[in-house]
């Protein structure tokens, strides 16, 4: 280095190839299956006889996801869990054993990918070549069960390209309609393109017309079809809320399904002991933290919100991202707010808390909000006032909130999926 010259401090591996991977989000979402199946060959990812559990739907997969591996792995079973999006570090995408994956896994990973699919055209996307590192890595471990769950759709996801022991839908709504049609009928034939044939699939009480849809696509399958509509009530589940037991007796159905071992003791145990931020976390006394990011979601957040605080109505910190169901979400979160916060967040794809003043002024206009300029002022002025305090609107943003509260930095800009 010459004299005077300013040194530039170099990234480390782990922050440099994952800077590598968020670069890819200017190819967009992309579905369809040929990369990732040219990934798993090029790979030579082999998860041997190692199971597989299938996850898509629009609401309650990641808790589902959650349940199943907390169950195996009280089970004592070695668990692969792939999940998305994360919440604080790209790290809780990809687990072993409750684990996440390392700094110099993530990045060995990424670097053998990187230089094995330099040249490739169409490039693999994003989400495509993390759920290649994500296979790759549960092939290393010698994984006895692996479950994933889907990004985006199910027909054409990524993680589509493997073979299921059993397929689970959780409950779909409108969501993705940019991407998955814009009706409930258009987005159940995505959903159910996880069913394979002759493999069993479990689904949660759904809308009629995604009923249909799934009761067609496993009669053309040959698959074993099971619709699960009680609740799960014979010990603690560690999440909160009346939709979280039927959430649980998805799990519990979708592995006896698959004819995988698990005993009262192990479900008892693995429930009471599940652990899945932002789904109605309590983060103290008085914040609760969700990612609800649709209409429906939004009216189970508020059932539970009754189910725990009754009357008593929340301080309100919203933020949404620009291309959800503004008005949907609006209506169904403001029967249970006093007042409401609209901090400007980091995320590029957020509405401006201007625009959401708009919406919520229509759909609830006596309704008394504020707009602040940053997170920390909104959980001051909440705090400064008696009411119990909801952070909600986005999983992108309840992450934000929770980096802000663990005093941690803000992760990289998070994409769709």
């Amino acid at each position: 280095m010459k004299v005077g010259e300013a040194s530039v401090p170099r990234l480390s591996p782990y922050k440099e190839t994952l800077a590598w991977l968020y670069g890819l989000q200017r190819f967009g979402i992309k579905l369809g299956l040929e990369n990732i199946q040219r990934l798993i060959a090029a790979l030579q990812v082999e998860l041997g006889d190692g199971r597989v559990i299938h996850v898509a739907g629009t609401n309650g997969k990641g808790s589902v996801c959650a349940m199943i591996d907390s169950i195996l792995r009280a089970r004592k079973y070695r668990t692969g869990l792939f999940t998305s999006p994360h919440l604080v570090t790209f790290r809780e995408r990809i687990r072993v054993n409750g684990e996440m994956i390392s700094e110099e896994a993530v990045a060995k990973g990424l670097t053998t990918i990187r230089d094995l699919v330099r040249d490739w055209d169409p490039h693999p996307t994003f989400f495509e070549i993390t759920t290649a590192l994500a296979l790759k890595h549960f092939s290393n471990a010698k994984i006895d069960i692996v479950i994933l769950e889907t990004g985006l759709g199910g027909r054409l996801d990524a993680t589509n390209a493997v073979q299921p022991n059993v397929s689970i839908i959780t409950p779909i709504e409108l969501d993705h309609q940019q991407w998955l049609g814009d009706t409930i009928e258009k987005i159940a034939t995505e959903k159910a393109g996880v069913i394979k044939p002759k493999i069993p699939v479990v689904a949660a009480a759904q809308p009629s017309d995604a009923e249909k849809v799934i009761h067609a696509q496993a009669a053309e399958c040959e698959a074993p079809l099971q619709f699960v509509h009680d609740a799960y009530h014979k010990s603690r589940v560690g999440l909160p809320g009346e939709h979280q037991k039927q959430n649980a007796a998805l799990a519990i159905a979708a592995l006896r399904a698959a004819k995988i071992d698990i005993d009262d003791s192990s479900i008892a145990n693995g429930l009471s002991s599940v652990d899945w931020p932002a789904r109605f976390q309590h983060w103290d006394d008085r914040i609760v933290i969700d990612g609800a990011h649709n209409p429906a979601a939004a009216r189970v957040l508020a059932q539970t919100w009754r189910e725990t605080f009754g009357d008593q109505r929340a301080s309100l910190i919203l933020a949404i991202l620009s291309d959800k169901d503004l008005p949907g979400i609006c209506a169904a979160l403001a029967p249970i707010a006093a007042y409401v916060l609209l901090p400007k967040i980091r995320s590029e794809r957020a509405v401006s808390p201007d625009d959401l003043a708009k919406v919520l002024s229509v759909k609830s206009p006596s309704l008394p909000y504020s707009i602040t300029a940053s997170i920390d002022e909104a959980l001051a002025k909440a705090q400064s006032r008696p009411a119990p305090i909801l952070i909600t609107g986005s999983l992108h943003f309840a992450g934000e909130v929770l980096a802000c509260l663990h005093g941690e930095p803000a992760a990289f800009e998070e994409c769709a999926q």
